[in-house]
């Protein structure tokens, strides 16, 4: 099996994996990903698409994650690890689409407007 290269992008995070035939390492910006990522929540949204097709233990993962939080990173990598897994057997599309793991989520963050506080918020209107 020759290495497969996908990207997937969260908010400002994007995420390069490089995917090869292995024992489960995920090394993430040189680092191991229990490293990368602390908490169990982040560690558990990264490994999600290999625990749901059975290959915890199956592939060797590099991965190249720059831009966002670290939440937003986890949810990159999640995203191409899925469409690295649906690119080498289509079956695994059956399993991982019902979870929503294919789905590229669109939502940024919105833009300050001029003459306002923030995004949405105005100032204050004082009337004396």
């Amino acid at each position: 099996m020759d290495i497969v290269h996908k990207i997937g992008r969260r908010k400002t995070a994007v995420a390069r994996i490089y995917l090869s035939e292995g024992t489960g390492n995920i090394t993430v910006n040189k680092k191991d990903y229990k490293n990368y990522f602390t908490t169990g929540t982040l560690q558990y949204k990264v490994q999600q698409p290999l625990m749901l097709t059975e290959n915890l233990e199956s592939y060797d993962i590099k991965v190249n994650v720059y831009g966002g939080g670290v939440t937003g990173q986890a949810e990159a990598i999640r995203l191409a690890i899925t469409r690295a897994l649906v690119s080498i057997n289509e079956e695994h599309r059956l399993v991982l689409k019902p979870e929503g793991l294919l789905t590229r989520d669109p939502r940024m963050v919105e833009r300050k407007k001029f003459g306002q506080k923030k995004a949405r918020k105005k100032f204050q209107f004082s009337k004396r």
